[in-house]
């Protein structure tokens, strides 16, 4: 979401709501000076992951698939490509039968280093997300949007990694998942952002939480 999406209505309804408007912009201001630089440092692995993927499977390099963003719009989220491009579309990972027969070779590095994810730096540049932030639903988990909307987390920008991804995510039940995006939602400022993006580099080196059909994996 860019600043200027931040103004008049927008701005009063995170007032009503407890969210620092102050923050949301100071956020977005740091979401796109951070991505604008991670797309510069990082070409380099992008072009080698492009490359590997390339070699390894058909298909395109890109996955692109609808999410709910902020205020339950829609966009499409971007990801290093992992699967076959024979699996069924618009599909969470935990409703696929067998889903490790769908992961290609490099796939299941990128999965397990979470490098797959690198292409969303993207649409945190564009807006359409935050560096930190619940992870976007699929637009077809109506339970998981509908548990959200009991804490008001469909109306805070979503991210990369969040509190949940931090305390249990793949491994979470939709409830439990929803209630800690909640919690996010009454603490959000710098803290506990700060805290989930080092938590999330924590758990990315010690691989927690990863695990191929749970309710979180995406």
């Amino acid at each position: 979401m860019g600043i200027e999406a931040l103004k008049s209505e927008e701005l009063k309804d995170h007032k009503r709501k407890g969210v620092s408007t102050v923050y949301l912009c100071v956020k977005r201001t740091l979401d796109f000076i951070c991505s604008l630089l991670a797309l510069i440092v990082l070409s380099p692995l992008f072009l080698i992951l492009i490359i590997a993927i390339k070699i390894d499977s058909k298909g395109p390099v890109l996955f692109k698939q609808k999410r709910v963003g902020i205020h339950k719009t829609h966009f499409n989220i971007l990801k290093f490509r992992t699967m076959r491009i024979d699996t069924p579309n618009d599909v969470p990972t935990h409703q696929l039968k067998n889903p490790e027969q769908y992961i290609t070779k490099v796939g299941k590095f990128l999965r397990k280093t979470s490098l797959d994810e690198l292409p969303q730096i993207w649409n945190i540049f564009v807006g359409q997300m935050s560096v930190i932030g619940p992870r976007p639903a699929l637009w077809n988990q109506y339970d998981l949007i509908e548990e959200r909307d009991k804490y008001g987390v469909n109306d805070v920008p979503v991210g990369l990694t969040g509190w949940a991804q931090i305390n249990g995510r793949d491994e979470l039940p939709i409830k439990e998942k929803a209630k800690l995006d909640g919690d996010y939602v009454k603490q959000i400022g710098l803290m506990i952002d700060i805290r989930c993006f080092v938590g999330t580099i924590v758990s990315v080196l010690k691989h927690e939480g990863v695990k191929e059909g749970g309710t979180g994996n995406e």
